[in-house]
């Protein structure tokens, strides 16, 4: 079975619909839209306390936010935003479920993580509800990721030092694969191709490569983070972002090598990484200097930031037709 996560649709958008907007979570309590032709932030809307992550539904009418809240408070919520009126519609009541984090859309449903009950939820925009819910059975379930099929469903459990595969066998049941990785797997990425599952661990400084059909790891790349973030491809399979929270930089890997290409200092605790669909600019969060960095691909130089809020973090396009 062959898994994609395409952006064609993306693609398209860029060359003959509207231009997108990039949508920067601040854990201050907000989520940003920005204009990326001039950097400039358009609209601010309020979310609920301390938003981690953020997803836009296909066509940019709908963005939703993880209200992740604290480790003393955690949250149980998302928020639900009209892109279009640029306020938020809906406080979704996650009810037990608290820490809500990793989020994907697909299919026309929403996937999110819900950390401290160990399971992921499937929300269904449309009807309102939750229509699904999976434990893991895995400690400090995190960030989630969804195959273009909707067969297979990809989550990062740091507490457990493991990866979830869960497959789909039938319209209510999931068949789950727990494959033991390093310390503390955090951020991961699919590649391009859907072959492998590149997860960087936050507490040992590797990155394990996972061949997503033979579920196992088949390969451990050592490169001496201090605490990896977020993990992510370049849409043309070229490069593997990473970035070190601790110690303050983005590491840039060639990806059919493993070879480091370049470190670049971005400044206090870099987070969340998106990359422009055309592989040529990666937007950092650096949430401890408060903006949002902007790394060209092609030179590895830092050439510009944004300001976005306090503490950016998780961001996504919202593509219009």
């Amino acid at each position: 079975m062959r898994v994609r996560f395409p952006i064609v649709c993306f693609l398209t958008a860029l060359a003959f619909g509207a231009p997108p907007e990039l949508l920067v979570v601040n854990k201050e309590g907000s989520m940003a839209i920005v204009d990326p032709a001039s950097n400039a932030v358009v609209a601010t809307v309020r979310t609920g306390d301390g938003p981690h992550e953020v997803v836009a539904s296909p066509g940019g009418k709908l963005a939703f936010v993880s209200n992740y809240g604290s480790g003393t408070a955690p949250g149980n919520s998302i928020s639900e935003i009209d892109l279009d009126a640029r306020r938020e519609v809906r406080r979704i009541d996650l009810g037990l479920l608290q820490a809500p984090h990793g989020l994907a859309f697909a299919g026309g449903k929403l996937y999110f993580t819900a950390e401290r009950n160990q399971v992921f939820g499937i929300y269904d925009p449309a009807a309102g509800r939750i229509e699904w819910i999976q434990g893991t059975g895995q400690n400090t379930t995190h960030m989630i990721a969804v195959a273009a099929n909707l067969n297979m469903v990809f989550t990062s459990n740091i507490g457990s030092n493991s990866i979830s595969l869960f497959e789909r066998d039938g319209p209510q049941t999931w068949n789950q694969t727990v494959i033991p990785v390093g310390k503390g797997p955090e951020g991961f990425d699919i590649t391009p191709d859907g072959k492998e599952l590149w997860t960087a661990q936050s507490r040992d400084g590797n990155i394990s490569v996972i061949n997503v059909f033979d579920k196992r790891v088949v390969r451990t790349l050592r490169v001496q983070t201090r605490r990896s973030n977020r993990l992510k491809f370049t849409p043309d399979g070229r490069l593997v972002l990473i970035s070190d929270f601790d110690g303050g930089t983005l590491l840039v890997l060639d990806r059919t090598t493993c070879k480091e290409l370049k470190r670049i200092n971005l400044g206090r605790r870099p987070a969340g990484i998106l990359v422009s669909p055309d592989s040529s600019r990666a937007y950092v969060a650096v949430t401890g200097d408060n903006n949002v960095a902007i790394v060209n691909l092609r030179t590895f130089d830092l050439i510009a930031r944004i300001e976005t809020g306090d503490e950016p973090d998780g961001m996504a396009w919202a593509v219009r037709p």
